[in-house]
């Protein structure tokens, strides 16, 4: 097999080097993706999204209504049963595995981004993460990716999308409102603080202070400067790429972000070209295997209306660009006007165009809740699966699966003197009257019938080299308790 690389195109140097080899790839790890974020969801969709569970999607779609199909779009507008979200996750799943091995893979893909769109249109809060829309996104300008030849306009296009991933949210560490990125002290806190660790998070954060302001500082550059060098030609692409995903790599090793980082990696193709994956290819064992996915076929004639689908990409192409733009503004400048705030609201449904702020102002504090039950003059302590609980627990390695709950405690932690949002409200709820119910989110088996429920609220720091366990604690906001007979919550 001879190397096949992508022409130049009409955008010269700023075009990608990569052809239909690199957009064969990418639909299959695309459809990886795909197949992870479902089965992550699948495991959990009833207790979070069903009728009895914490936030019952059944709830959202009757909220949504008024507003119509086209301002919440979901397939969940006519069937809302735990039948049909368990249906939906599978489905997804299946079609990930089918794009994964190359059946129909840019309808598979289809399918399973519209299916993963309406779980995002109606799955707050816990399906309202950036990587959430990150991947409705990429499954979008998936389907702009021919597979038997070169489309310079649309690989630019995913090659932007990797721009907007990083460059924004240097902006957004730029402009912190505590300054914690320019002075150096953001990686200080970053590890203890991420919403997950993992147990390699306790030895970066025992490093020196002196490295820690030199990563705050140097996660600037990544992020602001080395961007730029996907638009530098390919020798700037291959240095983007090898700092970019020792970045990301670091993140895989410290912290759980889900399907973040494969879905970012995953982005990172397009700074490759054709050749230098068919190099790889060469030395593959199983290379009958690799070379369905890989490799387009033989003897592929010139496509019909070849002008039509050029238009039609490049129509969508400024379309993408312009509201991408539009939202950036938005949500990372100063508002961006009436004009760009209203179009941004009107768009923002799809989770196509969005703008990207990842970690812009790092968390000092981490405040965890712990849940606990009392029965025969007893109080029980309620150890959540992946939080931070027993101090000589080891932070977990869960990523790529997301347990969402875990997830969103983090950010209630972060309010701990506030009212407690509906989700903790139905868990506590759940813990007086069906625990059965909420079981799947504990390790410690769950009092059957508790006379109150508790939440107290703990700091947590890690331990330092020399002292027993992975964590120290101490009390940090007042606790809640609720009289399970009344279902009131009280400080």
């Amino acid at each position: 097999m001879t190397d096949r690389a992508a022409p130049t195109g009409r955008f010269g140097w700023m075009t990608p080097d990569s052809g239909p080899v690199v957009a064969r790839l990418f639909h299959a790890l695309l459809g990886l993706v795909f197949v992870i974020a479902f089965a992550s969801l699948r495991a959990q969709v009833e207790p979070l999204f069903g009728a009895e569970g914490l936030s019952p999607i059944a709830d959202a779609v009757a909220r949504a209504r008024p507003g119509g199909w086209l301002a919440t779009p979901t397939l969940f507008w006519w069937w809302s049963s735990d039948a049909a979200l368990r249906g939906a996750a599978t489905a997804g799943i299946f079609a990930g595995a089918l794009a994964l091995v190359g059946v129909w893979p840019r309808v598979c893909l289809a399918i399973a981004t519209l299916l993963y769109l309406g779980f995002v249109s109606v799955g707050a809060p816990f399906l309202q993460f950036q990587w959430d829309s990150m991947l409705v996104e990429c499954g979008v300008l998936a389907l702009l990716l021919p597979r038997d030849r070169p489309q310079p306009t649309a690989h630019l296009l995913l090659l932007f999308a990797a721009f907007k991933l990083y460059f924004e949210s240097g902006l957004a560490k730029w402009g912190s409102p505590i300054g914690d990125w320019l002075d150096g002290s953001a990686m200080s806190y970053y590890y203890e603080t991420a919403p997950l660790p993992a147990p390699l998070a306790w030895f970066a954060h025992n490093l020196p202070g002196w490295w820690h302001g030199f990563e705050s500082r140097a996660t600037l550059v990544i992020e602001l400067l080395v961007p730029v060098l996907l638009f530098c030609g390919r020798r700037g692409r291959l240095v983007a790429l090898v700092v970019l995903t020792g970045f990301q790599l670091v993140n895989l090793a410290t912290a759980n972000y889900g399907f973040f980082v494969y879905l970012s990696l995953t982005l990172h193709l397009f700074m490759l070209s054709d050749a230098d994956l068919l190099k790889v290819y060469a030395r593959l064992p199983g290379r009958a295997v690799w070379g369905r996915v890989l490799l387009p076929r033989e003897g592929v004639g010139a496509p019909s209306w070849p002008r039509l689908r050029a238009g039609l990409v490049t129509a969508f192409a400024v379309v993408y660009v312009t509201l991408s733009l539009v939202t950036a503004r938005v949500e990372l400048g100063d508002g961006g006007g009436r004009w760009s705030a209203a179009l941004q609201r009107y768009t923002e449904q799809w989770h196509v165009f969005n703008a990207y702020h990842l970690f812009a102002q790092i968390t000092r504090a981490r405040v965890e809740p712990e849940f606990a039950g009392f029965e025969a003059g007893a109080w029980r302590t309620y150890d959540l699966r992946y939080k931070p609980g027993p101090l000589e627990r080891a932070p977990p390695i869960v990523a790529p699966h997301q347990p969402r709950l875990d997830f969103m405690l983090w950010f209630y932690g972060l309010r701990a003197r506030r009212a407690p949002p509906g989700y903790v409200r139905r868990l506590l709820a759940d813990l007086c009257e069906q625990p059965e119910r909420a079981q799947a989110f504990f390790v410690t088996p769950l009092l059957a019938r508790p006379s109150h429920v508790r939440v107290q609220f703990w700091r947590y720091t890690f331990t330092r080299p020399g002292e027993a366990g992975w964590w120290r604690r101490e009390p940090a906001a007042p606790e809640l308790v609720m009289a399970c007979s009344k279902g009131q919550v009280m400080r």
